[in-house]
């Protein structure tokens, strides 16, 4: 097994410095449209030379892992860029081999999957919230690393991300989802319970980087207090990860429309049309 990599500086909280200014709206729309294309220039280098990436999103709840994500996606193929945000295991998952559910939805040679949430359930809420037994939970500390370089050894290039978020910032995105009627979806039960918990989901957190942060699958850190900052950083490091060259395809060309040939489209009136609602 590689060697689990000892940091010399000191370990970092969660809860972050002094806020910074948020980054303007119009740079930040600017630049995401940029990564967005580079992004689409990834996807074709994916497909072209059959590389398999598995990027793994981690973090406290409200840490902005879904809205990175949306943005990583919203203009590539889903044929290439798949997400896989599990629920809870079913009873026949449960005595399953704890990895095995996870291992379906690795990828095939030319795909992306991105983890909303992953193998890590075990280190995080499973352990906090007392779904785990300490054997199984030790014993997830143990082989994590091991599963984690077979996929490696495999030829996956495993990426691995925390979105971290300050106590008051978690907080006050708590708070707009209150305010907010179509928002209250994204507080669940184990949300409120996790806001509640922070400083038992600090030590979680602190020791399972102890165990996985290792040389060939290391945690990256995301500062997700401004979430425009997060989202570009996050996106130009997974981009700055995977060397890649434009193999975009030039414009392709319209065909010729086909001649009608005598065909005539039937009348509005013969069909269920939608009601216009905005005439």
């Amino acid at each position: 097994m590689g060697k689990h990599r000892r940091k010399k500086n000191k370990s970092r909280s969660d809860d972050n410095d002094a806020p910074r200014k948020r980054l303007d709206k119009k740079l930040y729309e600017s630049e995401l449209e940029r990564v967005q294309g580079e992004l689409v220039k990834l996807q074709t280098w994916v497909k072209e030379k059959g590389l398999k990436v598995v990027v793994i999103f981690e973090g406290r709840d409200a840490a902005g892992k879904g809205g990175v994500i949306k943005r990583i996606i919203e203009r590539v193929s889903p044929r290439i860029f798949r997400v896989v945000a599990l629920g809870t295991p079913s009873d026949r998952e449960k005595t399953q081999w704890y990895f095995q559910r996870y291992v379906s939805h690795l990828p095939a040679a030319g795909e992306v999957v991105l983890f909303d949430r992953s193998w890590y359930n075990r280190a995080g809420v499973e352990r906090v919230m007392g779904f785990c037994s300490d054997a199984e939970y030790h014993e997830f500390l143990r082989s994590c690393p091991q599963f984690e370089q077979m996929l490696t050894l495999s030829g996956i290039l495993l990426v691995k991300y925390w979105f971290s978020v300050s106590d008051q910032e978690q907080e006050a995105r708590f708070e707009a989802r209150i305010s907010d009627p179509t928002k209250w979806w994204k507080l669940s039960p184990m949300d409120m319970e996790s806001r509640a918990r922070w400083v038992d989901y600090s030590r979680a957190k602190d020791e399972m980087f102890v165990h996985t942060d290792t040389s060939f699958a290391p945690w990256y850190v995301v500062d997700a207090d401004d979430k425009r900052r997060a989202r570009l950083n996050c996106i130009g490091h997974l981009l700055s990860l995977i060397p890649y060259k434009d193999l975009t395809p030039k414009p392709p060309k319209l065909p010729p429309r086909q001649k009608g040939r005598g065909y005539k489209r039937p009348p509005k009136s013969a069909q269920r049309m939608v009601e216009d609602r905005y005439a």
